[in-house]
């Protein structure tokens, strides 16, 4: 199967989980055709913009960092992140993300169940 991007839905948020600014938000799969999670999406986060702090009980969600860099802040304190990078976060544990340079911030994310 290939799914053209014009398929994909593409969505723009504000305030997303409680964070600042607006997110732009790419969902490569629908909730509904995610084997075994719920989450397959590219998203956004341009300077000044942030996803708000969330927690992941009963899932997993994995953050690869495509460009750009961004400051991720876990129970133990914040941490940077660049292209490359990848969070993963679980086990009822939480999470946010931010950017505060000029090169917007893009990563991968995925949602699977544990």
């Amino acid at each position: 199967m290939i799914r053209k991007s014009t398929d994909m839905e593409q969505v723009r948020a504000e305030g997303m989980r409680g964070g600042d600014g607006l997110i732009t938000a790419v969902h490569h799969l629908n909730k509904d055709e995610v084997p075994h999670g719920r989450l397959f999406s590219s998203f956004t986060v341009n300077k000044g913009c942030s996803i708000g702090y969330h927690d992941h009980v009963g899932e997993t969600e994995y953050y690869l960092i495509q460009s750009g860099k961004g400051i991720v802040t876990e129970a133990d304190g914040e941490k940077e992140v660049e292209a490359g990078d990848l969070v993963i976060t679980g086990g009822g544990a939480g999470h946010s993300i931010r950017n505060e340079w000029d090169e917007p911030l893009v990563f991968v994310a995925v949602i699977l169940f544990d």
